[in-house]
């Protein structure tokens, strides 16, 4: 591909709109002031924060939900100009006394979904955005040509300008405006960069990566907001990258009210990282892909569509092998001071396939999601093909969650006979067929072929091949492992009910980073009662989504455990580690929180966040079902890979099994599930205080203080 250098990239750029703003210290954790930029336009301005909006809706995702509830209306489509992108960090984020406080936050409108979502990155923008003067970036409206954001907290200098040459893929422009905006080498470092791929101009699977510079390795890294399709919706408004330069970092970048505390909890947490890391996780060398051999022995391993949890080749794409492969050279952290350090790599990758074939690229990952999603849920096994699959998925911008699902949901379609090779344009999609799935990423990336109709997500794919191929619908809906329009999480959900609820009743679709509760039922057995798995199902999304609020990442959260856990009355909260996020809250705000308040904050922006999903048409019961194949086996095969297990249960309730077919089997475990799932539900909409129906109800949104006119009057319009 004939590439253009950054210097002609810059010569290209014409300035289409500027503001001018007073550069102010951040204090206590916020700058006070959000960033609206209207590209249909070419407005920009400053907006104030008030001390309500930080009362109610704390930071983050808060921040993010609030400003694009008053943005768009009831009707706005995802691909309405009016439909906006809203990023923000959090008060505590960017501090670098404790490890994981990088994190950025997204909401948009959804063209996956048509709900409102918001997924999370790491890198640096979030916190740069914040210490250049913005507490949240909020954009709206749709550019008539290619652009540019670039926010200079240097300068003081917000402008828009038409980028006509800048590449589309990630590697190429994150990298390109890097060199671009910063001023020398040195000041690389002090560039964040967040674009999509190509394919968000074709698919709705499609996210944003986040840029940060790793000088160690002299490489433009990134960290992905992937989930629900904000990279399809940034590049629906004709924005090739949003640049923020920040480079006057400290450790009191924040302005915080006391900084012996944050001292306090990141000593006691890093010297718990340098003691236990290596024995516990290894996410300092090894990450996220330990998971895989932890995942396939407990049967959790998504597996040939999810249809198995374990796999025989496993090992070949597990933890040990990564950690050999992975580039030790330097840190991996994706924002300062994180001792965690999982964000790790592959350099000099050879890619063999695509547009840059022959090029030696360095790969971030795999982390698990993509080692399960693109490796064993479509039953590729070798890690050459995953790194191939990896990088370009990156790269154009594809979800690896959705993606791997979406090409295993194709691959058992063709294994059942719905598809053959006339109906994808002579593919073979059988399992294991990575050069088959290869070219259904290449094609995405163009929005051409077969590619181009798995790139449209489990949900669409139903209805299409229904539709064009007189496919069964209840079989689809059954092995279609979506939820809301978003695909499942890489992990197995069959034998955790919690987990189902976990998946199923997430606000923006089947995400794990509100709950993972399989070990704390399956295997401590901690949750016995509808009422434990209600509470757990409470407690665990609220607090989940804290780290949201304030621009945290979990994993330093539950990935190391303190040896005070051992003798804790509630483990599975970390409480150690609970007191130590009290402390970074006062620390930085100068407030006192406990526990309890801690969760009060995120229940303000949890409902608020399901009675947005109202006013958009959904955020009622009938949307919280998942596929049954998340909840037990739809075909004989799956039930006799466990026949002991099944048959011991059907058993437990009284089934007389012995004259039983094992598709008899199969319909009696499912009427016995189905039901149990629905005592489930009626349990956690009462713990949460909604209605029957899925609505908070009025009592909880007065006892919220969310109660706003427009609230009240969604619910009463809803009874």
């Amino acid at each position: 591909m004939t590439m253009v250098s950054f210097q002609e990239i810059r010569a290209s750029h014409m300035l289409l709109a500027d503001y001018s703003y007073d550069i102010k210290k951040v204090v206590n954790g916020y700058s006070n002031r959000t960033l609206y930029i209207d590209l249909g336009k070419l407005k920009i301005e400053g907006k104030p924060v008030s001390q309500k909006m930080k009362d109610t809706f704390t930071g983050g995702k808060g921040f993010c939900l609030w400003l694009l509830w008053n943005g768009t209306r009831p009707s706005t489509k995802w691909d309405d100009p009016e439909n906006e992108l809203v990023f923000s960090s959090g008060p505590i984020g960017g501090i670098s006394m404790y490890p994981g406080s990088g994190k950025v936050t997204v909401t948009t409108i959804s063209p996956l979904t048509h709900s409102v979502i918001d997924s999370n990155g790491g890198g640096y923008f979030g916190p740069y955005l914040k210490f250049a003067g913005w507490d949240a970036l909020e954009i709206q409206g749709k550019a008539d040509q290619e652009v540019v954001i670039f926010i200079d907290g240097e300068s003081g200098q917000v402008t828009i300008e038409a980028a006509p040459l800048d590449p589309i893929d990630t590697h190429l422009v994150n990298t390109a405006l890097t060199n671009m905006y910063a001023k020398d080498d040195n000041d690389k470092k002090n560039i964040s960069v967040i674009s999509a791929g190509q394919a968000a101009e074709y698919i709705p699977i499609c996210g944003l990566n986040i840029s940060y510079y790793d000088p160690k390795r002299n490489e433009v890294r990134f960290k992905q907001a992937a989930r629900g399709g904000a990279g399809t919706v940034l590049r629906n408004k004709h924005i090739k990258a949003i640049v923020v330069r920040y480079s006057g970092l400290s450790a009191n970048s924040n302005g915080v009210a006391n900084m012996e505390l944050l001292r306090k909890a990141g000593s006691r947490i890093n010297k718990e990282i340098s003691t236990f890391d290596a024995s516990q996780n290894d996410m300092r060398h090894t990450g996220t892909p330990y998971l895989v051999d932890i995942m396939n022995r407990f049967d959790l391993l998504p597996t040939l569509n999810f249809k198995y949890g374990s796999h025989t080749d496993s090992y070949n794409i597990a933890g040990g092998i990564w950690k050999k492969r992975f580039d030790h050279r330097g840190p991996d952290g994706c924002w300062y001071g994180c001792t965690m350090s999982c964000a790790h790599g592959v350099a000099h990758y050879h890619l063999r396939t695509g547009p840059y074939k022959g090029d030696a690229v360095f790969v971030d990952g795999p982390e698990y999601e993509t080692l399960g999603g693109l490796g064993s849920n479509i039953g590729v096994f070798d890690p050459e093909d995953i790194l191939e699959l990896n990088f370009y998925a990156d790269t154009y911008g594809i979800d690896t969650i959705s993606l791997g699902n979406s090409i295993a949901f194709a691959m058992e379609c063709y294994e059942l006979g719905i598809l053959d090779k006339a109906k994808t344009n002579g593919l073979a999609l059988t399992w294991g067929n990575s050069d088959a799935a290869l070219t259904l990423v290449h094609q995405m990336a163009k929005g051409e072929g077969f590619g181009f109709t798995v790139g449209q997500g489990v949900r669409s794919m139903k209805k299409i091949f229904a539709e064009k191929f007189g496919a069964d619908p209840r079989i689809m809906q059954d092995i279609g492992m979506e939820i809301k329009g978003m695909e499942i999480s890489e992990y197995i959900s069959k034998e955790s009910i919690a987990q189902q609820g976990g998946f199923a009743l997430a606000s923006k679709g089947a995400q794990h980073d509100e709950a993972w509760l399989i070990f704390m039922e399956m295997v401590h057995k901690q949750l016995p009662t509808f009422e434990d798995k209600a509470e757990a199902l409470h407690y665990f999304p609220m607090w989940r989504t804290w780290f949201s609020l304030h621009g945290l990442c979990k994993l330093p959260w539950n990935d190391i455990i303190p040896e005070s856990n051992k003798t804790a009355i509630e483990p599975a909260k970390v409480p150690e580690h609970v007191e130590n996020y009290t402390w970074l809250y006062e620390g930085v705000l100068g407030k006192k929180i406990t526990p309890d308040e801690i969760i009060e904050q995120s229940e303000k922006v949890y409902n608020f966040q399901r009675l947005f999903n109202l006013r958009l048409g959904f955020g009622t019961r009938e949307h919280d079902y998942p596929p049954y194949r998340s909840m037990g086996p739809v075909t004989t095969d799956e039930y006799e890979s466990r026949m002991d297990l099944y048959d011991a249960e059907l058993k437990d309730i009284g089934i007389k099994i012995d004259n039983l077919t094992t598709n008899d089997k199969v319909g009696a475990l499912r009427e016995y599930r189905e039901n149990r799932y629905e005592k489930l539900v009626d349990a956690v909409y009462k713990r949460r205080g909604w209605t029957k129906n899925g609505i908070p109800t009025l009592e909880t949104v007065k006892r919220l203080e969310i109660d706003y006119p427009d609230i009240l009057n969604l619910i009463e319009d809803k009874k």
